[in-house]
């Protein structure tokens, strides 16, 4: 049985990374899509965990073979997703999580349409802006940056499939990991394998 595709956006300041990683720990049967990136590593981020942390060049080189399925500049950086990384854990059984931001998903849209898409909210604009100010290393004008690409964002959240309020973490953990189970239960993934069970 092949996997399935979880896309998973926010703005930032929204919580998402804390909740895939739990998500991530809770449902063994997930694997994270770990994105290319021209960032430098942020404290406590792994090479090979987190990203993979590349120069430019070798960004474009990976993108110029057709080695991503997509990718995007965020923030003056490049990410991308692995186009190989993605098709083998689909290949193994694996749901793959995707931590990517609004363009990204748009890109995975057109070429997995049947993906299932996420969008983690904030309880409110002015909780994200206080969980941005509390990451502190941002200037007024980075700040500002990420809450105009923050709202931005909310404005496409009307088209995912799924909308998870981050306001409370278990909660929100328990929404996310009833997604996954529904997904599991979808009769175009579980009827090819039962029907013969019952003579179809």
């Amino acid at each position: 049985m092949t996997g399935e595709l979880y896309v998973v956006s926010a703005p930032s300041g929204a919580g998402k990374t804390t909740l895939l990683r739990r998500l991530l720990a809770a449902e063994p049967g997930l694997r994270f899509s770990i994105s290319y990136t021209t960032r430098p590593p942020r404290p406590q981020e792994v090479q090979g965990r987190d990203y993979f942390f590349v120069t430019p060049e070798e960004f474009r080189r990976l993108r110029d073979e057709g080695g991503l399925l997509e990718w995007v500049e965020q923030f003056g950086h490049l990410y991308g997703t692995s186009r190989e990384y993605v098709s083998q854990s689909l290949a193994e059984g694996y749901g793959v999580v995707f931590d990517i931001e609004v363009r990204g998903a748009k890109a995975i849209k057109k070429s997995f349409p049947y993906a299932t898409f996420i969008f983690v909210l904030p309880p409110s604009l002015e909780v994200l802006e206080a969980r941005l100010r509390g990451r502190g290393g941002m200037t007024p004008e980075e700040l500002s940056r990420r809450l105009t690409q923050g709202r931005l964002d909310l404005a496409e959240a009307h088209w995912y499939d799924y909308l998870v309020v981050n306001d409370d973490l278990d909660t929100a953990l328990g929404e996310l990991r009833a997604i996954v189970l529904a997904c599991r239960c979808r009769t175009t993934r579980r009827w090819p394998y039962l029907s013969e069970r019952f003579g179809y």
